[in-house]
C-alpha cells in the first residue's frame, strides 16, 4: 500500500516537472525534480517489478538532458508510474 501512494506522488511530481519545463520555468522544474528524487528514495524497490526499477533509475538522468527532452521524458515516466500505482 505504501508503494502505491509513493508512486502516485512520484507521478504527480514528474508531471509537474514536465509542465514546468514546457512553460520555461526551469527553477520550478528543478524543485519538483528534487521532490521526485526524494520520493524515489522512499520506495521499497524489492516489491516493484523490474521494469519499474529500470524507469526509477532513469529519473536521475533528467538532470543531464536538455529541457525539451527532459520534459518529454518526465511526462512519459509520470504516465508509467501513474499506471503502475493504479495496478498495485
Amino acid at each position: 500500500m505504501k508503494n502505491k501512494q509513493i508512486l502516485g506522488a512520484l507521478a504527480l511530481d514528474l508531471k509537474r516537472v514536465a509542465i514546468a519545463y514546457f512553460r520555461g520555468s526551469n527553477g520550478m522544474a528543478e524543485r519538483f525534480l528534487t521532490e521526485a528524487l526524494k520520493r524515489k528514495s522512499e520506495l521499497d524497490d524489492k516489491n516493484l517489478k523490474p521494469y519499474l526499477v529500470n524507469f526509477l533509475n532513469m529519473i536521475e538522468s533528467l538532470k543531464k538532458e536538455k529541457r525539451g527532452r527532459a520534459a518529454d521524458s518526465a511526462l512519459l515516466y509520470s504516465t508509467i508510474f501513474q499506471n503502475a500505482s493504479a495496478s498495485l
